[in-house]
């Protein structure tokens, strides 16, 4: 572990929920999910030495993301504790056996206050561009939205995510006229030096791997975000 990783306390507040088959939790916006290489901070790390110190295991743990969201989102990631969990996770995953809804504050309201976005998505220099069907690299993507309130200048919006593709919430949603607040990559009008896009990954539905049955883990708001606090 090296000296950048987080003290495994300090993730006591984050935990949404433990099993000894999974561990569910809240990350921060700002911080990876998992290692990128560059010997950053990520929560998969800080996971793992929480795993460690909370349950008493000595030697290796087996910690294993079954998803990851981008480091300015914030929200659940999941993690496998054991084998036999990853597997059956992951096969829901590609199954689309569970569902993940997104909550996002946009800079315009779209014009209509629900609907299903349907896109074709490439993924090449860190970035997700609109293209057309039968493009190299193109990739369906689909999501349903609708519109909660307005939150002074923002509108908070629900997504119910049904592809997860790379960047998938952010560019469909700068397609319709709609950038996340913060996300200037793709289209917001305010730079954020934080990095923290007002993308938060609010609830994940799954059929619990050895339990086989529904099981949902939702995220709070954190009151120190730049845009979740207070709301």
């Amino acid at each position: 572990m090296s000296d950048l990783t987080y003290k495994a306390e300090g993730l006591n507040p984050l935990v949404l929920f433990a099993d000894n088959h999974l561990l569910a939790v809240n990350k921060p916006a700002g911080l990876l999910s998992q290692d990128s290489g560059t010997g950053l901070r990520n929560l998969e790390d800080w996971a793992r030495e929480w795993v460690r110190v909370d349950k008493g295991k000595p030697g290796a743990v087996f910690l294993n993301a079954v998803h990851r969201i981008d480091r300015g989102v914030s929200g659940v990631v999941l993690f496998a504790r054991t084998s036999k969990a990853l597997t059956r996770l992951n096969e829901d995953v590609r199954n689309r056996n569970c569902r993940k809804i997104y909550h996002a504050l946009v800079e315009q309201s779209p014009e209509r206050s629900a609907g299903k976005l349907i896109h074709w998505l490439s993924h090449e220099h860190h970035r997700a561009n609109l293209c057309r069907e039968g493009d190299k690299g193109a990739q369906r993507a689909v999501l349903s939205y609708r519109v909660i309130k307005p939150v002074g200048p923002l509108s908070l919006m629900e997504v119910d995510l049904e592809t997860g593709r790379y960047h998938q919430i952010r560019a469909q949603l700068s397609a319709i006229g709609c950038p996340i607040a913060g996300d200037e990559k793709y289209g917001a009008s305010q730079n954020v030096q934080t990095g923290e896009i007002a993308l938060h990954h609010r609830r994940l539905e799954i059929v619990h791997p050895t339990l086989k049955k529904p099981f949902v883990i939702e995220a709070p708001y954190s009151d120190d975000s730049l845009w979740w606090g207070g709301i």
